[in-house]
């Protein structure tokens, strides 16, 4: 318990900690394999740390989870392309791109965020809360 409360003087009063994360840590994606469990982890890890520094030093923890984003390590995953159109055909606004999320990510360490802690938030054009849309259903209509 000491190193977690010598780790905690590492970070001011009112900071704020952001972590990546991906929606595959909360929903099944089958080519993401060990990586949805890894994210899952991150993410609880995130609320607990969140507890933590909160009550010690009013530092926000929160992961954001990101649209499917053209990485090095994105163009790795076997299907990616087709997945990417996917997603951008699924969400209202798109894709979101790495530079939107970067910009994202600023205001998280902003005070205008200020009581934002212990959260998972999605970055992802709507994604994570669309059902379904006619441009992906019009790829299935014979």
């Amino acid at each position: 318990m000491l190193s977690v409360a010598m780790k905690m003087d590492a970070i001011n009063e009112w900071g704020s900690v952001v972590a990546l994360s991906y929606i595959a840590a909360q929903r099944t994606y089958p080519f993401y394999t060990d990586m949805a469990d890894i994210k899952a982890m991150l993410e609880s890890i995130a609320r607990s740390f969140g507890y933590h520094y909160g009550k010690a030093k009013k530092v926000r923890v929160n992961t954001i989870s990101q649209s499917p984003t053209k990485t090095t390590a994105g163009s790795g995953i076997k299907g990616f392309e087709d997945f990417y159109n996917f997603a951008d055909a699924l969400s209202p606004l798109g894709n979101a791109s790495a530079d939107a999320c970067a910009d994202y990510c600023v205001t998280l360490f902003s005070d205008l965020t200020r009581m934002v802690t212990m959260q998972n938030l999605f970055h992802d054009g709507g994604y994570s809360t669309t059902g379904v849309s006619f441009e992906v259903m019009n790829k299935f209509q014979s």
